[in-house]
């Protein structure tokens, strides 16, 4: 279906706007993809917080223009889809990762965050990003461990004293 130019810059638009928002992002290959496989990605995305959408090359470069994905242009070619991260930096990545798993038709071409473009080897380490929950509980134990460590040692002498006051007891 081929789109207007009024159609055109809306779709451009759109993507800019999220471009604009988003952590990270992901450009895939989906050449192959059956359309049951694309409606199951695009639901795994939409449930985890990733923007995804299969733009022609030439208005996906005009839509990252002025963003921090500007980076990504030059490796857009072929049938490429943009997965962005609206939540955390690595949800884009896991949906990706995990999909590709399944379905081996779909190959990550680059990944970009923070400005700077990385290569499909690294979608591991973005995809192994804890999430936002995941990151507060690994704060809150290292700032818990010090006081627990801190407590135990203050209860150890007391139930040393009854230990021993128990073992003199039972002789």
């Amino acid at each position: 279906m081929a789109l207007n130019i009024e159609a055109k810059k809306a779709l451009v638009a759109e993507v800019h706007a999220i471009a604009l928002t988003a952590h990270s992002a992901v450009a895939a290959e989906y050449r192959g993809l059956t359309v049951t496989e694309m409606t199951a990605l695009r639901s795994e995305a939409r449930n985890s917080g990733v923007y995804l959408k299969v733009v022609k090359n030439t208005l996906a470069r005009r839509a990252v223009e002025g963003t921090e994905f500007e980076c990504l242009r030059d490796s857009l070619s072929g049938p490429v889809l943009l997965a962005f991260s609206q939540q955390d930096p690595g949800s884009a990545a896991r949906i990706i990762k995990g999909f590709s798993k399944e379905h081996d038709k779909l190959k990550a071409v680059s990944v970009s965050i923070g400005g700077e473009l990385f290569g499909a080897g690294d979608l591991d380490r973005l995809a192994s990003l804890p999430s936002l929950n995941e990151a507060r509980s690994q704060l809150l134990s290292v700032f818990k461990a010090p006081l627990s460590q801190l407590l135990r040692t203050l209860d150890e002498p007391p139930t040393m004293l009854a230990r021993l006051l128990q073992g003199r007891g039972d002789q």
